[in-house]
């Protein structure tokens, strides 16, 4: 007679919560997400069932152009509730035709704002829609604590998986996995040293805002998750430097990711080199299937000069500056105020 054992339900959430991880150079491992934003996703909506701020009609609506958006469609369709996404053009047909085929309704923001940026308009457009249906729940992923909280279970998962880690590196956009991983592996070991990877043109560490070619790493608005406070250093990549790691990233580990992964191991492959004593972990969060066109694609890389510029050794900073080429500046957990304080004291 066969006999079998009952294990806990696994879904297409549950199955892949959590990263592989991967040896990436002598001291150097890659946390792989096949989808880091389902860490949140999960966590926000099953924590919203629970209290009851989702019920049997309740409207999912959310403002997002990347994957959070995928994440959120999943959960929905495993719940059976209604999902409505406001995005731009950054969310590509690829992923469109994904979140549609879930059962989620889009509203596309085609024209940017003034500034060339879409997340004031996105925003509007929301409150129109939680509008028309008054029983919404609206995740708020910018500034909800659940997001950063989320991490939990993988700074968990890292540490009895490696033991001790002494470096954190990985790309900022809500400033939830970044600060929530952190704070949950300085439970164990206090002196982590966390280095954020931004983009030029961002906003999130003191930049002027401006168009920017990477997308799922920084930000035209400052969330309420992003505690500055949890950083040692800051790195500002440029798209050339993203784009070449990512094909490297692939070619050399055979790992499949997006430009947010390439500029994160930019940054990492860097810095675990220069501290070869430090373990370090780089979170590698999105997957390689939107950029088969783009980032994947040699014709793509040659149209534009810039996409090809890379190589160059990044350039230490006092102060944020807003420079289009790669620097990095010594954060020291300190808060915008403090960074200003010093930029105007030191001229």
């Amino acid at each position: 007679m066969v006999v079998f054992h009952s294990e806990p339900a696994v879904n297409a959430v549950t199955a892949d919560l959590l990263p592989h991880l991967v040896r990436l150079g002598p001291n150097l491992w890659g946390a792989a997400f096949k989808l880091m934003k389902m860490v949140p996703a999960h966590r926000i909506v099953t924590t919203a069932v629970a209290t009851g701020d989702i019920g049997p009609d309740t409207v999912i609506v959310e403002s997002t152009s990347g994957t959070f958006g995928l994440a959120l469609a999943v959960n929905a369709a495993l719940i059976g509730r209604r999902l409505v996404l406001v995005t731009d053009p950054a969310m590509d047909d690829r992923l469109c035709r994904r979140v549609s085929d879930l059962g989620t309704t889009i509203e596309m923001c085609p024209t940017p704002s003034a500034l060339g940026e879409f997340q004031t308009v996105r925003l509007a457009r929301l409150e129109a829609v939680r509008a028309q249906y008054p029983d919404n729940f609206w995740p708020r992923q910018y500034d909800n604590p659940l997001n950063a909280a989320s991490y939990g279970i993988v700074a968990e998962h890292l540490t009895q998986r490696l033991g001790r880690i002494d470096a954190l590196i990985g790309p900022v956009g809500s400033g939830g996995s970044m600060c929530g991983t952190a704070a949950g592996l300085r439970r164990h070991r206090s002196d982590l040293v966390a280095v954020g990877v931004d983009t030029p043109g961002s906003v999130l560490f003191g930049q002027p805002d401006q168009v920017r070619e990477l997308r799922g790493l920084g930000n035209s608005v400052l969330p309420g998750n992003l505690d500055h406070t949890a950083f040692d250093e800051v790195h500002w990549c440029p798209a050339g430097e993203a784009y070449r790691e990512t094909r490297r990233l692939h070619a050399q580990h055979a790992l499949f990711h997006g430009p947010t992964s390439g500029a994160a191991m930019a940054v990492a492959r860097w810095w675990s080199v220069r501290n070869p004593q430090a373990r370090t972990v780089v979170m590698l969060p999105d997957q390689g299937d939107r950029y088969l066109d783009t980032v994947y694609d040699d014709t793509w890389l040659s149209a534009d000069p810039r996409r090809r510029a890379a190589g160059s050794e990044p350039c230490e900073v006092k102060r944020p500056t807003g420079e289009s080429h790669w620097t990095w500046m010594r954060w020291d957990r300190r808060t915008p105020a403090e960074v200003l304080v010093d930029r105007v004291a030191g001229g």
